[in-house]
């Protein structure tokens, strides 16, 4: 990779924050540090995100990244923004976090979230590289308490639900919807049949199980025939009423603060399913 650097004449006169020398200059080549270094870091920090952060199906924080540079993660790109610090997710953009390693950035790579428990050491860690521990502490301070106000309601007798996205996708048992779900008191289907980590299920196949919560994403609707799976008429009628909620991907693409947004959704959307089943004759 050494040959990118003499290839794009960049002199490298980065200086990381807490040497107070200058402010830290932050690029991010990931949708879910996208939006930690925008809660965590200052707006002139900055340098540049990733495409995806404007994108309000996926990011809870699209209209805060609409100031920012957006920049496709590949090396030239990395390189011509001279950042100090480049957070990026563990499987995407390798290239661009090769020339940053080689002109001495400092890179945080973060795994995705699995389980709400990561979420606090994703915030830190972001927090601490970006030079604003202090802030990532009170967001940690006020995500740990807003959760241990939603009681974990993991019981034997669990109802179960299914997350159906485009193109009969389901969220699988290695995944943040999943924790999120037992912790909201739900089996997810996707576990209890068995199914492979990203897989999809067949309509006639979820019919046959029929959950007792179909959970359904709403917010990237367009025309295409996998979003169409989502209307079809045989899901309003297998799953009326509370049988059914919608949450937007946004909040559990990614750990994050808002993540919990999905927990109170999910929760009152047990007591309803409780509160019908009492009420039925």
């Amino acid at each position: 990779m050494r040959w990118l650097i003499p290839l794009i004449g960049i002199v490298y006169c980065g200086v990381l924050a807490g040497h107070g020398q200058a402010a830290p200059r932050i690029a991010s080549l990931n949708l879910c540090t996208d939006q930690l270094a925008l809660m965590l870091a200052d707006k002139e920090e900055i340098v540049a995100l990733s495409p995806l952060v404007r994108d309000c199906s996926a990011s809870v924080l699209c209209h805060e990244g609409l100031p920012h540079v957006i920049f496709a993660a590949d090396a030239e790109n990395i390189l011509s923004v001279h950042p100090d610090i480049v957070l990026a997710g563990q499987y995407t953009a390798r290239t661009a976090v090769m020339a940053a390693r080689e002109v001495g950035a400092h890179i945080v790579i973060l795994p995705p979230a699995r389980r709400l428990s990561d979420i606090p050491g994703q915030i830190r860690r972001v927090a601490q590289a970006v030079g604003h521990p202090e802030r990532g502490e009170a967001l940690i301070a006020a995500f740990e308490k807003r959760l241990r106000g939603m009681s974990d309601l993991t019981t034997g007798v669990n109802p179960i639900a299914a997350v159906y996205e485009a193109n009969g996708l389901v969220a699988g048992g290695a995944s943040l919807q999943n924790d999120v779900l037992k912790y909201s008191g739900f089996q997810n289907l996707a576990v209890r049949a068995a199914l492979p980590a990203g897989g999809r299920i067949p309509l006639e196949t979820l019919l046959a199980w029929r959950p007792d919560l179909l959970i359904l994403d709403r917010s990237g609707q367009g025309h295409s025939l996998a979003q169409a799976m989502l209307d079809n008429p045989v899901l309003t009628e297998f799953f009326p009423g509370v049988h059914h909620v919608n949450i937007p991907a946004s909040l559990w693409l990614c750990g994050l603060p808002q993540t919990l947004e999905a927990v109170a959704v999910l929760r009152r959307a047990r007591a309803a399913l409780a509160e019908n089943k009492t009420e039925a004759p």
